[in-house]
């Protein structure tokens, strides 16, 4: 077992890194705030991050089995056209959810 004043220099040594990592963005916000690279990494990571997300989720499914894979793109269909008619991210999560819950519980 390692002695007392190891373990307390590896916990001073995690809070001292944890503590620079976590000041990091507060002390470099400043310069980047009006910096190109950010102002287009705000624009498009919200939408990568979406892509991301139905790509795995939807990479996840067994298609060979009939039935599996209708209520997800169904539910993924449904949270696409329920964003592009009301703009509401919500009310497409909601709906998208509902299709898909309806459809994999009372149909298939």
């Amino acid at each position: 077992m390692p002695s007392p004043g190891y373990i307390v220099a590896v916990i001073a040594i995690a809070v001292g890194i944890t503590f620079v990592l976590r000041l990091t963005p507060f002390l470099a916000a400043p310069k980047l705030r009006d910096s190109a690279a950010m102002t287009a990494v705000s624009r498009w990571m919200p939408l990568g991050i979406v892509v991301i997300l139905a790509v795995y989720g939807l990479s996840t499914i067994d298609f060979s089995a009939p039935g599996h894979g209708v209520p997800a793109l169904s539910g993924a269909a449904a949270t696409v056209l329920v964003h592009v008619w009301r703009r509401n991210a919500v009310l497409s999560i909601v709906a998208g959810t509902a299709v898909c819950l309806v459809l994999a519980n009372l149909v298939f």
